[in-house]
């Protein structure tokens, strides 16, 4: 493996080595206020001196940073405008053969005293912004955010679903991976469930949703990636923000509270912020399933109804950045969740042969209690090495995850003819703790002619360690061997990439990629002695071909090759238990799973579009339900399913109603077919599925923002599940005082209570039926205050569009 790593590396080296072709002129500079505070996504405009018409543009970043490819040689002006600032226009400056470019420094812009003091703008931002190669969704200061958490307002994104553990899909499509501020999470799953539901959603600034990632980014993740940016701080001073909020289910009360700090001065840029909660929340469900047997068929039917409650302390998250010079950054960032659960989980369970006369009927009281801890920790450089953009950047990331786990189970079994009852006590003592080290290194090099390079590495390694005691609970505790399990997984991953971007004309943009991954995993488990390796080392190709047939359409080409990697937990091959019929059983021998994704991306005024996608899996990872019709258990296990194809058609669409009400709308449409064949035969499971979503903002009288939100999901097929319709519509409104100081936001989840989740399976006549409902109807209240001390900058110059180039001739 150190060969291995040392080839990658000697690769990305000869990459960097190779780059050293002529740089395409660019224009840069910083944006600053009078008080030297930046100005983020400020308007930026290149014209002729005389001029009156636009020949090149930009919008600033959040650190008020501006960088533009230079034009042909000539006499040009630079305007920069930005709401709550006078507009600034540069002296004339000459470009010429021997100094194309031009390196601006600061630019100083000075308050506009008039639009300060009108600083209420009646209007609306867009929600969703369609680029070219990923959707933008807008959080930051929407009512629905101010009540929910970024678990909340992920599973509401248009095209997303997530199921009741957790796992999300992107279009009807499973394999996302999830990145906060373009940073792996490395979690799945409950873990990344419990980090998003920790996290207020209005810590959130937007959600970016990629469906087809370039090179640069894991290969992990066949349907895509949803980056979760948080908020930037651009203003000078200290600035920050106080909460609290309730939260009522109609059977359970919850709260969260929390605070955050942000302070600018100088060089430093850093950010503290404290959330607790108390979130509540269940579950009732029915359980239905059919054991066909060749003499005879037994029936299960389970009523259930669990409770839920989980306790964050203190939730805390800070972090700082400090300029070295002008081009040269270093950072970082830490967080620390800790959290304590207690759950319930009752059930009536009846079995017989007959589901009007069953012959036994087990009463089951299932309490479990939870202690969590999840470290994270990055650090990060980013450097500027030149005017013509020549980047390079470096991470170190580390995350612990500590779980520790107690349940005791109590099971009461009555035989319905004769009333004979017996009972059993059961105990599990578990713990898993998981590892996880990362280093990268990301070089960028713009290249004569509009084109691009870009190269980097990335190692990264993970251990799993879990430790499960279960014990029979009968007046003392007596150790079950055949149940207790200890199980230790360790992964490592190498990978280099390189990827080229560029122009064919000026109408057509090119890039291709290709990206190299090495992974090598141990599996042991300690209680059988069975060790698992496995080694594949990958090639991940990507093309992109952007096609502007005229100012307003774009038609985007794009193919990419990706994986899904098995989650640490299904490769452990021990069984665990749920209950006295039911067991969930890992499986050391599953495989990656590969997707070929196809797409071509119609978009009009970077506003409207229309994709379809073609997918072609292979290796499918499913949850399979396997029912023993003789002893009526059922075990379930994960393993791949031979293909999988979907074809499908996502389209979304904004509509201004009124000046002050949008309309956001979006359709997905796809035909989804699994494929496999096993013990049981050749299996297919297809289905037809459909998605609407219709999210709207209106500005009601004095300055009230309501909010609502409707989604109905069709019927899907995924794996050898078919999943039934559900529904959403949920409500907020929101309505600020004191000058926008204080904040009060009220809302209400799932109104109609139609977010079921109920789906089944049905394998040579057994059949495995859910129905399940989460308890999602919620009412919900938030209180926020804010508070600057320092330069006063207006935050609504953060929501400038590019629509603003269009009129910097004016």
């Amino acid at each position: 493996m150190k060969n291995f790593s040392a080839q990658l590396l000697l690769l990305c080296l000869l990459l960097l080595a190779r780059t050293g072709a002529a740089q395409t002129p660019t224009l840069i500079g910083l944006i600053a206020d009078d008080k030297g505070a930046a100005v983020g996504f400020a308007t930026v405009a290149v014209l002729p001196a005389g001029g009156t018409t636009s020949v090149g543009g930009t919008v600033a970043d959040a650190n008020g940073r501006f960088q533009l490819p230079a034009p042909a040689a000539g006499a040009y002006v630079l305007r920069v405008t930005s709401v709550g600032y006078l507009l600034l226009q540069t002296p004339a400056f000459e470009l010429t053969a021997a100094a194309p470019g031009k390196d601006f420094g600061t630019l100083t812009l000075r308050p506009d005293a008039k639009q300060l003091a009108e600083v209420n703008i009646v209007g609306l931002r867009p929600t969703i912004v369609q680029e070219a190669d990923r959707m933008v969704v807008s959080v930051e200061g929407t009512a629905m955010a101010a009540t929910n958490t970024a678990f909340d307002v992920l599973a509401k994104s248009p095209g997303v679903f997530i199921d009741q553990d957790g796992n999300i899909q992107l279009n009807g499509k499973s394999g996302v991976t999830v990145m906060l501020d373009n940073r792996l999470t490395y979690l799945s799953g409950r873990d990344l469930r419990n980090l998003l539901e920790s996290m207020p959603a209005a810590n959130l600034k937007n959600i970016e949703i990629i469906t087809n990632p370039p090179a640069r980014y894991d290969a992990e993740g066949t349907s895509g990636i949803l980056n979760l940016n948080l908020k930037k701080n651009t203003q000078r001073g200290l600035n920050g923000s106080v909460y609290g909020s309730g939260n009522y289910n109609f059977k359970q009360f919850g709260h969260t509270y929390g605070a955050s700090l942000n302070l600018k001065r100088e060089r430093w840029n850093g950010f503290l912020t404290v959330d607790g909660s108390r979130r509540v929340g269940g579950r009732d469900a029915t359980f239905t399933r059919v054991f066909y047997g060749e003499q005879n068929t037994t029936y299960f039917n389970q009523q259930a109804t669990g409770n839920f409650t989980s306790v964050n302390p203190a939730v805390v998250r800070l972090g700082a950045d400090y300029n070295l010079s002008k081009r040269h950054t270093v950072g970082f960032m830490a967080n620390y969740t800790p959290r304590k659960g207690v759950s319930d989980f009752l059930t009536d369970t009846y079995l017989g042969n007959s589901p009007e006369e069953p012959t036994r009927f087990i009463d089951a009281d299932n309490i479990s209690r939870s202690r969590n801890a999840n470290y994270t920790g990055n650090l990060h450089y980013i450097g500027n090495l030149d005017s013509a953009g020549t980047t390079l950047t470096a991470d170190l990331d580390a995350v612990r995850i500590d779980n520790r786990g107690k349940a005791d189970f109590f099971n009461f079994f009555t035989d319905l003819g004769t009333n004979r009852r017996t009972q059993d006590f059961l105990y599990t003592n578990t713990l898993a703790d998981l590892r996880i080290y990362a280093a990268k290194v990301d070089f960028t090099k713009p290249l004569a002619g509009g084109h691009k390079i870009e190269t980097g590495f990335k190692l990264s390694q993970v251990t799993a360690d879990n430790d499960s005691r279960f014990y029979f609970n009968n007046g003392a505790l007596v150790l079950d061997p055949l149940r207790t399990n200890h199980f230790f997984y360790r992964e490592s991953i190498q990978a280099a990439y390189a990827n080229w971007s560029g122009k064919a004309s000026e109408r057509l943009k090119l890039q291709a990629g290709l990206r190299l991954e090495n992974t090598r995993s141990r599996g042991e488990s300690y209680t059988t002695g069975q060790v698992t390796r496995r080694q594949y080392l990958n090639l991940f190709p990507s093309v992109f071909v952007q096609q502007q047939v005229n100012k307003d359409y774009d038609i985007g080409y794009s193919y990419s090759r990706r994986l899904t990697r098995p989650n640490y937990g299904n490769l452990n091959p021990f069984r665990f238990y749920r209950d006295p019929y039911t067991w969930e059983e890992g499986n050391p021998f599953l495989r990656p799973q590969y997707t070929h994704a196809f797409r071509v991306a119609h978009t009009y005024k970077k506003t409207y579009s229309l994709s379809l996608n073609y997918d072609y899996q292979t290796g499918v990872i499913s949850e399979i339900p396997i029912l023993d019709a003789e002893a009526a258990t059922t075990v379930y296990t994960t393993d791949n399913l031979d293909t999988g194809h979907i074809i499908g058609l996502t389209g979304v669409a904004p509509a201004k109603l009124a000046k002050w009400w949008d309309t956001q709308n979006t359709v997905v449409v796809s035909y989804r077919k699994f494929s496999t064949n096993d013990v049981n035969g050749f299996l297919t499971n297809e289905q037809l599925y459909y998605m609407l979503q219709s999210n709207h903002t209106l500005l009601l009288p004095h300055k009230v923002r309501l909010e609502v939100e409707a989604r109905y999901l069709g019927p899907t097929a995924s794996g050898l599940y078919q999943i039934e319709p559900m529904h959403w519509v949920g409500l907020a409104l929101k309505r600020s005082f004191r000058q926008d100081k204080l904040d009060v936001s009220l809302n209400v989840n799932d109104l109609f209570k139609g977010y079921r989740y109920r789906f089944s399976t049905n394998i040579n006549g057994n059949i495995n039926d859910f129905n399940q409902y989460f308890r999602w109807r919620s009412v919900g209240l938030t209180v926020r205050y804010n508070f600057s001390q320092g330069a006063k900058v207006d935050a609504k110059r953060r929501n400038t569009n590019l629509e603003e180039l269009n009129r910097a001739g004016g």
